[in-house]
């Protein structure tokens, strides 16, 4: 088959335009390697923070958070200070001396439960930053248009990369142990970093810096604001106010569901290998499940339905099952229902997350919306750990936690449609102005092609 057949057939596959297809491959890479490296890792880190103690959760949950708070302020110093184009080098660079460190650590003391505690908090920092930062780098590169469009496919290769990472921890762990897992994840990290300097050279001949797109900061000056302005930013939108309770009642939802499958998992797999495989084969069902909708139904349910819908459908979903585990409290309804969840995030609610920020300028999307990716969702990691350690005291075990983590789940798929339904606005009004400032180019560029 020609190649120009199949670059085009490959384009209409992903909703993608010709000149869009080596970027979306590209993006589609860099998550693959950045979700294999911490995918790889996720099984080691379900079975740390058993080792530390199902008991003692909550406090490591408190820990990622108030880890969280003191890290934030330090990248957004960094990000007012070096260029945007080379702000996810920084960040990956750092994450990689940190694998280096941990990767030492399991070598010479890898059955410490201080170490394991540490690794922990550090691995859910890690993840938020990195996957918070990448997605911010996504928006900059695409603009509100091409986001709809090529977003799902985008976020397909964290999906492939959850397949493969997962399969790998438990293929690998008996040969390397934990520090082999950790060196290979940093090698990952390295190739996503070499991947991001083709899409910011896209971003200024065929992305959000194209000539005729809307006007755009440029990405040779650092970000605007100080260290506390993504708070503030935050603080005085009503619209990126809702985002963050959004963040935080997905976040509520996810630690209920969290706590159950680590207390399940405790009782029925006892030793630390079983554990990471049990994880392991969870995560490839869920990764398999996210990577099937993403390829074949976000893109065109963002398309024809809008953002809102990608925002409401998986909570009510979540509603559902969490009545269902009220009424049939098990571990195979509790496994299906965090696969439920886990599938709808990953396919419908994450894309859609990140095309709230497309039509944004630079400070949103990199300073407000990495404050609400860390430290809001960690707040609410951190207070819904403690509401549920409470509901746990008062004894009516799975069926308490579940009724009120329906009521939960109804809530977030509420605010999910309101916000969709603005970002969909916003989207409309935002092609319009592409198209009104792309008209003024074009005949400018006829009349110089005239002329010569």
């Amino acid at each position: 088959m020609p190649t120009a057949t199949l670059a085009r057939r490959l384009g209409a596959a992903i909703n993608a335009e010709r000149h869009e297809l080596a970027p979306a491959l590209t993006g589609f890479a860099l998550f693959f390697c950045l979700f294999s490296g911490y995918f790889m890792l996720r099984p080691v880190r379900e079975s740390m923070g058993i080792m530390a103690g199902v008991e003692h959760l909550q406090w490591l949950f408190t820990a990622t958070f108030v880890s969280t708070l003191a890290v934030v302020p330090l990248f957004a110093w960094l990000g007012s200070r070096v260029p945007r184009r080379h702000f996810a080098d920084w960040v990956y660079g750092v994450f990689c001396v940190n694998l280096l460190a941990f990767a030492g650590a399991f070598h010479f003391a890898g059955e410490s439960v201080w170490i394991a505690r540490a690794f922990y908090v550090w691995i859910s920092v890690y993840n938020l930053f990195v996957v918070s930062v990448t997605w911010s780098l996504m928006a900059d590169v695409f603009d509100g248009r091409q986001a709809r469009r090529l977003f799902a496919f985008i976020a397909a290769g964290a999906s492939v990369g959850g397949l493969v990472g997962p399969a790998a921890s438990a293929l690998l762990v008996g040969a390397t142990g934990e520090a082999g897992l950790v060196l290979l994840a940093g090698l990952l990290l390295g190739l996503a970093l070499a991947l991001k300097a083709p899409l910011m050279r896209w971003r200024e001949t065929g992305g959000a810096g194209r000539p005729g797109a809307p006007p755009a900061e440029s990405t040779r000056r650092p970000i605007a604001g100080n260290p506390f302005s993504g708070m503030t930013r935050v603080l005085r939108s009503p619209y990126l106010l809702a985002v963050g309770a959004f963040v935080v009642l997905l976040a509520t939802v996810t630690t209920f569901l969290y706590f159950e499958q680590a207390r399940f998992v405790a009782g029925y797999f006892p030793d630390r290998a079983s554990q990471i495989r049990v994880f392991g084969l969870i995560d490839v069902a869920v990764q398999a499940g996210a990577l099937g909708s993403q390829l074949f139904v976000t893109g065109r349910i963002a398309q024809k339905l809008g953002v809102r819908v990608l925002l409401a459908i998986v909570p009510i979903v979540v509603c559902m099952g969490f009545i269902g585990l009220a009424l049939a409290p098990s571990f195979a309804m509790l496994a299906a229902l965090m696969i439920v969840r886990r599938i709808g995030e990953h396919a419908f609610v994450r894309p859609g997350r990140e095309m709230l920020f497309a039509p944004l300028d630079a400070e949103s999307k990199y300073k407000a919306k990495g404050f609400i990716d860390t430290v809001v969702y960690r707040a609410g990691d951190a207070g819904s750990a403690w509401v549920k350690s409470a509901l746990d005291l008062i004894g009516q075990g799975t069926v308490l936690v579940a009724l009120v983590g329906a009521a939960c789940a109804l809530a977030w798929g509420g605010l999910g449609w309101l916000i969709g339904r603005r970002a969909d606005r916003m989207g409309g009004r935002a092609d319009t102005d592409a198209r009104d400032h792309a008209g003024p180019q074009v005949l400018k560029t006829l009349a110089a092609r005239r002329g010569s």
